[in-house]
């Protein structure tokens, strides 16, 4: 089983897409999640248009440039974070690779062992999702103010009634920010 702690803001990044969903004009919206584990600090919280590998890369490149590398990244075994290739590689997993990034993968049907992420896309969904925006751009700025509040405002249990923001900070290892030039992102809201 994986550990479920982190000791140190960006140990261990865990990421998931919370389910897919119909916004009022019955575009579909697949909200992908990455936080913090050790801090609890919601890094993005960005509706795309599907779970597409060329959707999903910009998205982790953003965060990147924004709060330098994690150690490692968590995830299930669903698409774009695995396939039916040879070792369940993904083009995500061996460009993490190349950033000198771990890929942890949960076992196939153990959500809990991403139960901080879990328990964070339960309150997104009661807060941000129900019910549904009007439009892709309506439902992200929902997200984007849930993503404010939740870092920002509101105390966490497991962090003893501390705000994600106060232990967050951004990590020393910033590769990307060479690496990687910055670009718009296809097929976000």
């Amino acid at each position: 089983m994986i550990p479920a702690v982190a000791d140190a803001p960006n140990d261990r990044w865990t990421a998931d897409f919370k389910g897919q969903f119909r916004t009022g004009d019955h575009a579909y919206c697949y909200p992908l999640t990455i936080a913090d584990l050790a801090s609890r600090f919601l890094l993005t919280c960005h509706g795309l248009r599907s779970t597409k590998c060329e959707l999903a890369k910009p998205i982790f490149e953003r965060a990147f440039r924004e709060y330098g590398l994690p150690r490692t990244i968590r995830t299930d075994n669903g698409v774009p974070f695995a396939t039916a290739a040879i070792h369940g590689l993904s083009f995500l997993n061996v460009y993490w690779m190349q950033l000198g990034i771990a890929h942890q993968r949960i076992r196939p049907s153990s959500p809990q062992e991403n139960g901080a992420h879990e328990r964070m896309h339960r309150t997104l969904k009661r807060q941000a999702i129900k019910p549904a925006r009007q439009t892709c751009t309506a439902q992200q700025r929902n997200f984007d103010a849930f993503r404010r509040e939740y870092n920002d405002e509101r105390p966490h249990e497991a962090l003893g009634q501390r705000r994600p923001a106060s232990r967050y900070t951004t990590s020393p290892r910033d590769r990307i920010r060479r690496a990687c030039p910055r670009r718009s992102i296809p097929g976000t809201s």
